[in-house]
């Protein structure tokens, strides 16, 4: 059975899947298109073009618009459990199923389908992104049997923290901004919440008990020490702290007092892409597992709706995947042989490159699934000078408190990190050994964001960091991903040959050749 699930709205995506095996799942948003790009029509003739027939099954996923006048629906909504529709209609002449379920199904079907299987009688599952922030209990036949309401919101009210002390976002008429949690989060490890004055532990109540975000209710806080106070000062990043810490109390609260001991967690939405929380999760002891997707944001949700359906079809949600699910890298020209030489790949002498402090683009194979650069589109840098994170975060123009994250070989994990488990999606935190001398993937607290990888999970990164390893002791370096400013990952050699000359980046390497730039050209 092949099914095609389309998400629309923001982080508009497409997914195949067929017999049980992901095919494709493709963000309109990558192949350098804006950031957070509705379901676009390249989108879906990039499906077509690769797919061999006509899908079984047609799934759209739900979805709701604020108009002036009121809101619009698209397919099954945007909130709620009921029970998907299914219909019969036409799709380019063939007679096909037509399924349609609610966005927040679409998270719960995407980390029950994507996690490992359990053979637990009852699953716990955690939906928490800009809207929706809940638990769910599964049973064996996976349906969801009961729906335990925490908080509406969470990630907006996390978001809008950050546009309240930021002075450019508006006093009214504005909604929280998508990309502003990622920078709380980076904030919050400069901040610590017991020093919070009771002013701004009472602004962080007062967001956590705000009846909406939407829109942005910032002109309701002007009385408060937050207020235009700026994103770098004190107060805003002590309360970051504060607001991370009280967010995560408040479902952990309730997980321990409604969710039955002993069971696996699932966690899906947009906050699942913060580690800090992952991290507390994994370590509360009150769940069997903790499983987080690398596409836990609505960049999963066209697969999580194609799950959805599979499961009503077949009674089973589960699906074999690969992180790199997305496109080929497209050769649509060939660099300037008058200002790039290429070589064939020698890994020795690129590893004594990234040593000597250069930056090299790194494309490999099928772009990443999700919001992560894993190794196929990345920048990568040594770790060891803090002058690697101050340049890339130069290259990306980025603020300079944003933290770089690594990459490692599970070989090296104890001698770089204190916790040695592979996370090869980039989800948890973990703490620095200060003796490995990593300053450029060392956050403020001590802590890093670190993927890890396997001969088998990235087989050619993995020789790179070997090699690098060989000469210098550890088989880490600096992983960020591979994209113009606001948009997502490059994915076409003309757009990779302009982003490294506007961003003077002398090394480009795709697949097995390696392209350099030729000095003074």
């Amino acid at each position: 059975m092949l099914v095609v699930a389309f998400k629309p709205g923001h982080d508009g995506a497409v997914a195949a899947i067929d017999d049980r095996r992901l095919l494709y799942s493709l963000e309109s948003e990558k192949d350098s298109r804006p950031r957070y790009s509705t379901l676009l029509p390249t989108t879906f003739l990039d499906i077509a073009e690769r797919l061999g027939a006509i899908p079984d099954v047609v799934a759209l996923g739900g979805w709701a618009d604020l108009r002036p006048r009121g809101v619009v629906y698209t397919g099954a909504g945007y909130e709620g459990t009921q029970e998907p529709t299914v219909t019969t209609s036409r799709f380019f002449g063939k007679e096909v199923k037509f399924f349609t379920s609610t966005h927040e199904r679409s998270h719960i079907y995407m980390a029950l389908g994507m996690a490992p299987k359990d053979g637990a009688p009852l699953k716990s599952v955690l939906v928490w992104e800009g809207d929706v922030g809940a638990f769910y209990l599964v049973d064996s036949e996976h349906r969801i049997i009961r729906t335990i309401p925490v908080m509406t919101g969470p990630g907006a009210r996390y978001s809008f923290l950050f546009g309240l002390a930021d002075p450019t976002f508006p006093d009214t008429g504005g909604k929280p901004r998508l990309n502003d949690a990622g920078k709380l989060m980076a904030l919050a490890a400069f901040g610590d919440s017991a020093d919070a004055s009771p002013d701004i532990r009472h602004v962080v109540e007062r967001v956590l008990k705000q009846d909406s975000m939407y829109p942005a209710p910032k002109a309701e806080y002007r009385d408060s020490v937050l207020h235009n106070a700026g994103v770098e000062s004190e107060e805003c990043k002590i309360a970051a702290a504060l607001l991370t810490e009280r967010l995560f109390e408040t479902f952990a609260e309730v997980a321990r007092r409604e969710l039955p001991e002993g069971t696996p967690l699932y966690i899906s939405g947009g906050c699942g892409l913060n580690c800090d929380w992952n991290s507390q999760w994994a370590q509360l002891g009150h769940f069997s597992s903790v499983f987080v997707a690398p596409c836990t944001n609505d960049s999963g949700s066209a697969l999580g709706t194609a799950i959805d359906a599979l499961t009503t079809f077949t009674g089973d949600p589960h699906i074999d995947w690969n992180v790199y699910s997305g496109l080929e890298f497209v050769h649509d020209t060939r660099p300037d042989p008058a200002r790039w030489e290429s070589v064939p790949l020698d890994h020795a002498a690129l590893s004594s490159a990234l040593a000597a402090g250069r930056v090299v683009a790194w494309v490999q194979g099928r772009w990443e699934i999700g919001p992560r650069a894993l190794g196929n589109r990345s920048l990568l840098a040594e770790a060891f000078s803090s002058a690697s994170r101050d340049r890339l975060n130069t290259v990306k123009m980025r603020e300079d408190y944003r933290p770089i994250a690594p990459v490692c070989r599970v070989e090296d994990l104890g001698k770089v990190f204190h916790e040695d488990f592979e996370d090869p999606h980039m989800l948890y935190f973990r703490r620095v050994r200060e003796e490995s001398g990593v300053r450029a993937v060392t956050h403020v607290d001590g802590s890093a964001r670190c993927q890890t990888v396997t001969g088998t999970s990235n087989p050619e990164l993995h020789r790179l960091l070997s090699v690098f390893a060989q000469g210098q002791g550890l088989g880490v370096l600096c992983n960020t991903s591979l994209n113009f400013n606001g948009d997502g990952f490059i994915n076409r050699m003309s757009d990779l040959v302009r982003y490294c000359e506007w961003r003077e980046i002398q090394d480009m390497v795709v697949g097995d050749t390696w392209y350099r730039r030729i000095a003074g050209s």
